[in-house]
């Protein structure tokens, strides 16, 4: 970090002009590119000074690092064109008439249940996701599964966020990374930990998909992702809670906390997870006002809290057992 922390200055750029100044990519982009040759050509003269060598030599090794970058960079992108040419392929396909044939199967599939909706784009997600590079998993995901979600949920009723439906279907897709048989990911810890592809592979997927709940909340808490949220402290506030609420949501997932948990430790976990995910679900069914949710965040925190508490009152008891023993 302190030989290659100047280098997250660029990246500081690109995200202020897109979160506050509101840029287009392209500007960003360009922007925190012509920071970053800044950077190389300082960093550069800064080594040529201390080996007490001329401005030429670190005009050359400048040319040098940004001509290499340029090469590497075309590279990276070797996949990422022939997915966006793929998906292109794809939008053209669907634009033809297909679309409208999948999203009415998945219609009927669904029987006019939104979760089961969710379910089936899931799996086709996961199905659709497997091969395939990160990128390119978002490229066909975005085009093909995410705007089903849209439509589909528009004629159920429910209106979802472009980017909630995005983000669900990426989930998913980015999922089948470690989902057998072909788990890319999974074959790269094989060699690591020198076990069987297939087990590892499941047993991945198996830890994987006990937090797939938060791809749902996407959709169900467009909160979550700060859709229609315009304000400082209230956007910290549902990160903050989203933070904790992951954090009893995985106490919950792995039998394990402080120390492992007890049978009546696993639902005030869960419990206290979904009131710090998604507060409006509690108030909706207790038939209180929406605009009020936010005050069930005390109660989640109360809940989570308590637990730990009692894991901890279990921890000192069973320490001053064992010395007493």
């Amino acid at each position: 970090l302190r030989n290659g922390a100047h280098y997250l200055i660029p990246l500081g750029v690109l995200l202020y002009e897109l979160m506050v100044l509101r840029h287009s990519p392209e500007l960003a982009a360009f922007r925190a590119i012509l920071i970053l040759f800044v950077i190389i050509f300082y960093q550069e003269i800064r080594k040529a000074g201390l080996k007490k060598k001329g401005f030429t030599t670190a005009l050359i090794g400048s040319g040098r690092i940004i001509v290499g970058g340029f090469i590497q960079g075309s590279k990276n992108m070797m996949s990422v064109a022939l997915a966006c040419g793929a998906a292109g392929i794809i939008v053209g396909v669907v634009n033809m008439g297909i679309g409208g044939m999948i999203s009415g199967a998945v219609e009927v599939l669904s029987h006019g249940n939104f979760f089961l909706l969710l379910l089936i784009t899931a799996i086709a997600s996961l199905v659709i996701g497997m091969g395939l590079p990160t990128t390119a998993t978002y490229i066909v995901m975005a085009s093909l599964t995410a705007p089903i979600i849209v439509e589909v949920g528009g004629i159920l009723g429910f209106v979802v966020p472009i980017m909630a439906a995005h983000l669900f279907c990426f989930y998913f897709g980015i999922l089948a990374d470690d989902t057998p048989p072909v788990g890319l990911a999974a074959y790269a810890a094989t060699a690591i930990a020198e076990s069987e592809p297939i087990p590892t592979g499941i047993q991945g997927f198996l830890y994987a998909i006990r937090t797939s709940c938060i791809a749902f909340m996407f959709v169900f808490n467009p909160d979550l992702i700060l859709h229609g949220i315009n304000s400082w402290p209230q956007a910290l506030l549902i990160f903050c809670m989203a933070l904790i609420g992951m954090s009893s949501f995985e106490c919950f997932a792995q039998g394990w906390c402080l120390t492992k948990n007890k049978w009546y430790d696993i639902p005030f976990f869960l419990t206290a997870a979904l009131i710090l995910f998604h507060p409006g679900a509690i108030a909706s069914f207790f038939h209180i006002d929406p605009a009020m949710k936010y005050y069930f965040f005390p109660l989640g925190l109360l809940i989570y809290g308590g637990v730990i508490g009692l894991q901890k009152m279990r921890l000192r008891t069973a320490k001053y057992a064992s010395q007493r023993a």
